[in-house]
Order: C-alpha cells, then sequence, then structure tokens
C-alpha cells in the first residue's frame, strides 16, 4: 500500500552508500552547476583538503565540508565542487577547485594541508599497477609459459579476446589435461566440467554462462587487451598477473551453485593434470571442520603433489569469525580496495547532491523524474521487490531495503534509491539507474519528499575518483579469527578485490538481476573472489622465478613481502587483513621462508587433536604423529603468528619458528619487533647468521600481557633484515568476541 503521505516524488538518494558493500561515501555531494565567474581560461582541478583526524560524527562533518567551500567557491555552488568526503577515521575532503581558492583554503584555520589529487589515467584493470606490478615488471618468459593456473570455477568464456593465444607455443609437456565440449588454445590448454546433479539449463560444457569464471580467469592470466572498460567506465588495458602463463579449466559451478562432489573431482583432475597453481574462488560462509570441508581435503592432496592452492576468504564480513576457507596448507585472500573508486550521485529538484555507490552504466538523463516511496508512512519506506506499474512506471523509487532492482525495473521505474547501512565502500551494477545509500540519508529524502509538493530527482551516470585511503579491506570481506585453528592466523593476505573490471561472458548478466538484459565482454565486480585470482596470479608470477618451490615457500614469500596495513582504518587488524597487502615484486626475492611439507601439516592435525583414523581421511596414509612431546598448532611453520587468550587474564604463549636461506649464500638477519604497548615480546635469539643456501635457522618467539577485554586485538610484527631483504611476520593476539 502506498502512503497518503509517502505518494510524494522523492528527490534524492541522499548522502550516500552502495549496495552491498560501499567503502567510506557518507557524503554531501551536490549538482554539477557551471561555474559563471570563474577564470574562463582556468580549469578546476581536483584537490585533497586534509584537516586531521575526526572529531565530530560524520552527518556534521559533510555538512561542515560543504559549508567550508562555500566560504571559498566563486561562482560555482558547493554542491557542485565537492567530489569525496572523507568522514570516519579522518577529516578531510577532495574538491574541484580553482587556484585563488585553494589559496584561500590552504590558510584557514584546521586545514593542514591542500594538495591536488592524482588524475586517474589507467593502463590496465587498475588493481595491478596499484599493487606496484605494472605490465613491464620484470619477468621469466620460458618458465612463465609453463606455469599453468587451475581455474575452478563458473567456466570460460573462450571467445573473450583475453585469452587469445598470439605468440604463445605449444602448453608444457608436463600437461596431461584434455578439453571437453570446448576448443581450447595454447592459452586455454585444459577444460573440463562437473555437473553430477545435471543441471539442464546450461550448455554440458566448460563455457562460462554467468561470466565469473572468465572474470577470475582473465585476472590472473588474461592477455592485455586495450580499450577495455564497461560502457565506457574504468577504462583501460585490461590484464592479468601472469599474461604468459596458461589457463586449465574446471567449471563446477551452475545455475543452482557449486555441488561439493564437482569440487571435489575437480582438485582430482586438476592435480593428476599437472596444473602448478589452483585458484579457486569458492567457499562457505563459515569455516567448516577440515574434514568436513571438500576444499581443504582437496587443497591438502594438491599441497602434497607440490600443487599450491589459492583461495578466497568469503563475502560474510565485517563480522568476527566469518573467514570460510581455513586450512593452514591453502593461501586465503581477503579483499581490499584499490585507489579507483566508482561512485553515483543523485540530484534533487532543490538541487542537493548526493553522493552513493553503484555501478550506473545508464546515460545521465536531461530531465529529472518524480521521486516517490511507498508504505505506510513510517521510516524505512517499503522494500522495492514487488512494484505496481501503475504507480511505479517513469518513476524514480525510494526503496526501503536494497535487493537486485528487478521489481523496480520489471515495475517501469526510472530507477531505483536503495538503502543500506550495512555495506557502503563497494559499487553494484543494477539493471535500470540505481544508487545506495544510508538509511540516515534516506530519512532526510523521506522528509523532503513529505514537505515537497513535486520532488523530483535524477541518477547520474557512474564515475572513477581517486581514493587515497587505498588499501582498505573491504566490509564485506569476511574476518577472522579462524574457528577450526584458533593460533592459525586467516585470512593471510589481502587483495584488490573492490570494483574490479575484468572479462566477461558475453552470455552472463552485468547485474544480479536475471531479467538484465545487457550483453558485455568486460565487468566491474566485487568480493573476495576478485582478491582471490590476484594472489593466484602472484603465486603463479613467484613459481615462474622459483619452479622447485613448495606451496608453503611461495605461500611465505607473498606473506613475508606484503605491505603493512594502516591499522587505523582497520579495527580488526590482521583478523581483517592477514600479514598485509599483496606486493607480488617483493615476493619473488624474500630473502628467507617459512617452509613447511605435509608432514607437518599432519603433525599440527596430530596437535590439535586429530586421531589417527581421522587423519587418515584426509592423507591418505598410515602415517602416525611424532613423540615430541606437547605441542601446539603455534608450532606449524607458520608465516604469521596468532594467540587466542582468554578475555580479562593474564597470558603467555610462544610461537617455534624455522626459515630457509633463499638469498645470499652468507648473510646475517637481525631481529627488529614492533608491538602493541600491550605485549611483550621475545624473539631467541636476535640474530641469524648463514653461510650458504637453503640453510635453515630457528628462533622462538615469546608473547606475553596483561589481561586484555573481550572483542580485543594487539598486534605486533616480527622482522627479520639483512640490509637487502625485509622478512616481516605478522602476529595478533586476540580475545573472544560476542559480535
Amino acid at each position: 500500500m502506498r502512503s497518503s503521505t509517502g505518494a510524494k516524488a522523492l528527490t534524492m538518494a541522499a548522502y550516500g552508500s552502495p549496495p552491498s558493500s560501499h567503502l567510506l561515501l557518507a557524503i554531501l555531494i551536490p549538482i554539477l552547476l557551471l561555474t559563471a565567474t570563474a577564470d574562463a581560461n582556468e580549469e578546476r582541478k581536483i584537490y585533497i583538503v586534509y584537516m586531521g583526524h575526526q572529531t565530530s560524527s560524520s552527518s556534521s562533518t559533510e555538512a561542515e565540508h560543504l559549508n567550508l567551500l562555500k566560504q571559498v567557491l566563486e561562482g560555482c555552488a558547493p554542491c557542485d565542487s565537492l567530489v569525496y568526503s572523507y568522514t570516519k577515521s579522518f577529516n578531510a575532503l577532495a574538491a574541484k577547485l580553482l587556484t585563488k581558492e585553494v589559496e584561500k583554503l590552504a590558510g584557514m584555520k584546521g586545514v593542514v594541508s591542500v594538495f591536488p589529487s592524482k588524475i586517474l589515467h589507467p593502463r590496465t584493470t587498475r588493481s595491478w599497477d596499484f599493487l606496484g606490478f605494472p605490465a613491464t615488471v620484470n619477468r621469466n618468459p620460458p618458465l612463465e609459459s609453463d606455469v599453468i593456473v587451475g581455474m575452478i570455477d563458473t567456466g570460460i568464456w573462450p571467445e573473450s579476446e583475453s585469452f587469445n593465444d598470439q605468440g604463445l607455443g605449444p602448453p608444457p609437456r608436463k600437461w596431461k589435461g584434455d578439453c571437453i565440449n570446448l576448443k581450447c588454445n595454447n592459452k586455454i590448454i585444459g577444460a573440463r566440467y562437473y555437473n553430477s546433479l545435471n543441471d539442464t539449463s546450461q550448455e554440458e560444457s566448460p563455457r562460462d554462462f554467468n561470466g565469473h569464471g572468465t572474470h577470475t580467469a582473465s585476472t590472473v592470466a588474461g592477455k592485455s587487451v586495450q580499450g577495455a572498460s564497461l560502457y565506457g567506465l574504468a577504462g583501460g588495458t585490461a590484464r592479468g598477473g601472469v599474461p604468459s602463463a596458461r589457463l586449465a579449466v574446471y567449471k563446477v559451478c551452475w545455475s543452482f551453485g557449486c555441488a561439493e562432489q564437482d569440487i571435489l573431482a575437480a582438485f582430482d583432475d586438476a592435480i593428476a593434470d599437472g596444473v602448478d597453481i589452483i585458484s579457486i574462488s569458492i567457499g562457505y560462509p563459515s569455516a567448516f571442520d577440515y574434514f568436513l570441508d571438500v576444499i581443504a581435503i582437496g587443497s591438502f592432496h594438491a599441497m602434497k603433489k607440490g600443487v599450491l592452492t589459492s583461495a578466497s576468504g568469503g563475502n560474510s564480513g565485517p563480522y568476527h569469525g566469518t573467514v570460510g576457507n581455513v586450512a593452514p596448507w591453502m593461501l586465503v585472500s581477503a579483499a581490499s580496495s584499490t585507489d579507483r573508486h566508482i561512485i553515483d550521485k543523485l540530484v534533487t529538484g532543490d538541487q542537493r547532491c548526493v553522493v552513493g555507490a553503484s555501478v550506473n552504466t545508464f546515460a545521465t538523463e536531461k530531465e529529472s523524474y518524480p521521486f516517490v516511496y511507498f508504505g505506510d508512512g513510517s521510516f524505512p519506506p517499503a522494500d522495492c521487490t514487488q512494484l505496481d506499474e501503475k504507480l511505479v512506471k517513469g518513476k524514480i523509487v525510494l526503496c526501503g531495503y536494497i535487493d537486485d532492482g528487478t521489481g523496480a525495473y520489471l515495475a517501469g521505474a526510472k530507477g531505483a534509491v536503495m538503502l543500506n547501512d550495512a555495506f557502503l565502500d563497494t559499487s553494484f551494477s543494477f539493471p535500470l539507474p540505481a544508487i545506495a545509500i544510508s538509511y540516515s540519508n534516506g530519512e532526510k529524502l523521506m522528509q523532503y519528499i513529505n514537505k515537497t509538493n513535486n520532488p523530483v530527482a535524477n541518477i547520474h551516470k557512474s564515475e572513477a575518483v581517486f581514493d587515497p585511503k587505498a588499501p582498505v579491506v573491504g566490509s564485506f570481506s569476511s574476518r577472522g579469527p579462524n574457528t577450526i585453528t584458533a593460533d592459525i592466523l586467516k585470512p593471510d593476505i589481502s587483495a584488490p578485490g573492490i570494483d574490479i573490471l575484468a572479462s566477461w561472458s558475453t552470455l552472463g548478466k552485468v547485474s544480479g538481476s536475471p531479467n538484465d538484459t545487457r550483453s558485455v565482454e568486460y565487468n566491474i565486480i566485487s568480493g573476495t573472489s576478485m582478491a582471490c585470482p590476484h594472489t593466484s596470479g602472484a603465486a603463479a608470477y613467484v613459481k615462474s622465478f622459483h619452479p622447485s618451490w613448495s606451496p608453503a615457500a611461495i605461500m611465505s614469500a607473498l606473506m613475508t613481502t606484503a605491505k603493512p596495513m594502516n591499522p587505523s582504518l582497520h579495527p580488526d587488524a590482521e583478523l581483517a587483513y592477514g600479514a598485509g597487502q599483496l606486493n607480488p615484486v617483493k615476493a619473488v626475492d624474500p630473502g628467507l621462508v617459512f617452509d613447511a611439507t605435509d608432514a607437518d601439516y599432519v603433525q599440527m592435525l596430530c596437535d590439535e587433536g586429530y586421531n589417527k583414523s581421522m587423519i587418515r581421511i584426509i592423507t591418505g596414509d598410515d602415517r602416525c604423529c611424532s613423540s615430541l612431546g606437547r605441542r601446539t598448532a603455534r608450532d606449524l611453520n607458520y608465516p604469521s603468528m596468532a594467540l587466542h587468550v582468554a578475555s580479562n587474564e593474564s597470558f603467555a604463549g610462544n610461537f617455534t619458528r624455522s626459515v630457509t636461506n633463499v638469498g645470499d649464500a652468507c648473510s646475517i638477519y637481525r631481529v627488529k619487533i614492533k608491538a602493541d604497548g600491550r605485549l611483550k615480546v621475545v624473539v631467541n635469539p636476535r640474530t641469524l647468521a648463514f653461510t650458504k643456501p637453503d640453510e635453515k635457522q630457528g628462533f622462538v618467539v615469546s608473547v606475553s600481557g596483561g589481561p586484555m577485554a573481550t572483542n580485543s586485538t594487539a598486534s605486533a610484527s616480527i622482522v627479520w633484515l639483512d640490509g637487502k631483504h625485509s622478512v616481516r611476520s605478522a602476529m595478533v593476539v586476540y580475545t573472544d568476541f560476542t559480535s
């Protein structure tokens, strides 16, 4: 039922926040007006105005930013000038300014600095460049083309230009796979499909009718394709991390989802086929016991054969204990942002402008449309899953909750404004012009509607803007702690997973709506599914330089060279981002690695209390646990360190570790410790001297401290330095979480 007050046309989706996950956007960015009095010869440029730490609520800060601009702008409305308002962790704004306006701002009270923003000239999907991994990076071409990455996903769209095989020779001799019901080439050298539940809605082949598998595969190893974009948005040259590597495709996902039995069959084939890396952007909403987890089982067998499995952490954040893939023998990725962020704007009839989130590829209309909401007049308004076409057609509708836009689309709406507070940092596509905003902004819009005779609104086409805070872990990205083995940190590492442009199946839906009829060759999507192939590509890159390295050594190289992330932006610290942000270039020469064999993982299972018969299920042999005295999972030679402690009690714990020299034959490493003030961290010995390659040296890390409250984390890092290499182990001590 339409409310008597709510039938008015809503004019604006106020002050931004996107669908299911959207970064830092609680903003008030009004509409673009022409600057009549500005110097005709000077073009406005985007500047960052930094004003220190956040001292007020986000809503008041937004208003303050507009008021600040009002004091200095000449011939331009604040709504026109403001590009971004940073209001959560610090106080800053981005605005289009003239030189004289910059000079005024720089001298105002409370302004720390004003500096020009970087202009984005993306040469790639942006994510690899953001990682400091350009197309011109040093490569090992012969060995890179020998690396085979197995993609367990929704299949592949082989016609994509990302998978052309120009310049590639025949598959490596080690390859034993096959192509079934798909024409392969020297890029896609293998393709299988698994359809045990007999989904008849798709062709029986490895062909991708969804787009997800094509997106992940091209992120790992897609060839460079110039002029890629989504309807002109985020344009540039699309490329994968290892463009010369080969792809083997294992389709396990269909319209109903991905059957566990099919996944395990794909692992079985991939290992036997001769892949070097397995990339699987699939998982559970929460962790299962290793023996009830087909991905843990499959990846264990892969590890035994020297194959590293790279997996996604899950999209169930920001809640604690939601990371789904937690086995220590697989590398698990969290999703973080790059410095290119996709935003959208809603402009109301009273010239207010709201910035929110969506990947809106529809052209900005020249006119505004009636803005309406439905319900009993209370807030929030009704949802938009079922709408009356007679009441909605030709109008923009305010929706009380976020959905895929199908209801508004089928009812003939001109646009939809959706409310969502859970995720404010990721942009999503819809089948019609749409934008996601916060509930607080939605409430203001209802007030606007109720006080306006003819409220109207206009949703603008999305644009890419520079985000100086990146990388920040997405709010949707699943968090630790590891609910199966508390003292093994998961996720392991963070990689780009927000607003990622990559290849797409032309039969896949652009948005989540089944009624979306658009067909594209490249699409922008988000998730730990997008982070995983970045890590997979980096692992393949390291493998191309070190083909004999074990999966554990490759994991170690990536984790110990990861860039530390800003803890002030991450209250969950390592439980959100693991060791830090992926850094592929550094990982090729890590200096030292924390190596481990299948026997080490078996011993960890023994230490965790698994009995022999259970271990046999996953290991496939009768190996017995060693009698080394009392041990814990903290004795596994893992690159990071986690300690779960009881709330409000003093604690102490040890980590035994061993490092292998993969750097200079003769080298001396000295330890540097950085720790939260609540922690006392001691490393013994403090110096490691190596005289030959592959030499191993052991050390023990001891951590202790006083009582920590529930819902607490305390971080530390242990860094080994030899003047050339920096080998960093992240550490987190945490208590129980109540939410």
